[in-house]
């Protein structure tokens, strides 16, 4: 009889669609904390960064890239299971 390894708590699906609403909340709740937040009228210093939720959609293209960054990384120093044998 084949016995089953026993998964960690963030591999459970429940705990994985937990963490993906989380996400979603969070990214909401920045959206539209900029709409409170820009009582007062600024400056902008790139011509871009006026528009609504940019500064949310900045960081999830920041948090993307260093995920990709890191897969990479892992891609080239990834050693075979038994490197150290």
């Amino acid at each position: 009889m084949k016995q089953e390894k026993e998964t960690g708590y963030l591999e459970r699906p429940g705990t994985i669609r937990k963490l993906w609403v989380i996400l979603f909340i969070i990214c909401g709740l920045t959206v539209v904390s900029d709409i409170f937040l820009r009582g007062e009228p600024h400056e902008p210093h790139f011509g871009i960064d006026h528009y609504f939720g940019f500064y949310a959609f900045l960081g999830f293209v920041a948090c993307a890239v260093l995920i990709l960054f890191a897969k990479a990384v892992g891609f080239i120093l990834k050693r075979k299971e038994n490197y150290y044998d």
